[in-house]
């Protein structure tokens, strides 16, 4: 397949549509379409989507595209993103332990909202670390916890409102 965009398109249909664990496995199914690529050209594809793997309930991982575009991407960097359905749709819980927000969400929504909340660059977060429902984000030093839930708040519901 010489058209890039229509080959990524096509990836993200099979990930939506498939439990795809492996470059292998999506390599299969793109060979179905007919669409023959290298492993290299493969992970640049994936890469380019911004695909992340989590673990699924059967103890193997699968593959998901956070629910992030560019114009959603830029608005995040410039601190003006609103709260995307998907955020509402997957945040469970917030709690501290000192200086470390953990985050819970539902299975596979945990490394897109990190992914989101390190891309805004927040002066109260340090960075995250995501796993499939869980997101610990790090704040800096004298940040408190109502300064981080208000700038978790453009993620996240505010707790006051759940």
């Amino acid at each position: 397949m010489k058209n890039k965009r229509a080959r990524l398109q096509l990836i993200k249909e099979i990930i939506r549509r498939n439990v795809v664990g492996s470059q292998e496995e999506l390599a299969k199914f793109l060979a179905l379409e007919k669409v023959v690529v290298t492993q290299a050209t493969l992970s640049r594809d994936l890469k380019v989507l911004k695909t992340t793997k989590v673990a699924t309930d059967g103890g193997g991982y699968m593959y998901i595209i956070p629910d992030a575009n560019d114009l959603q991407d830029s608005m995040l960097k410039s601190g003006n993103a609103p709260l995307s359905g998907s955020s509402k749709v997957g945040f469970v819980s917030l709690e501290f332990s000192g200086n470390i927000a953990v985050i819970k969400t539902r299975n596979g929504y945990a490394s897109g909202l990190a992914y989101d909340i390190d891309i805004a660059q927040s002066q109260e977060i340090l960075g995250t670390i995501a796993g499939a429902n869980t997101v610990f984000a790090v704040l800096r030093e004298g940040v408190t916890h109502e300064q981080a839930t208000k700038a978790l708040s453009k993620f996240i519901p505010n707790p006051g409102e759940l």
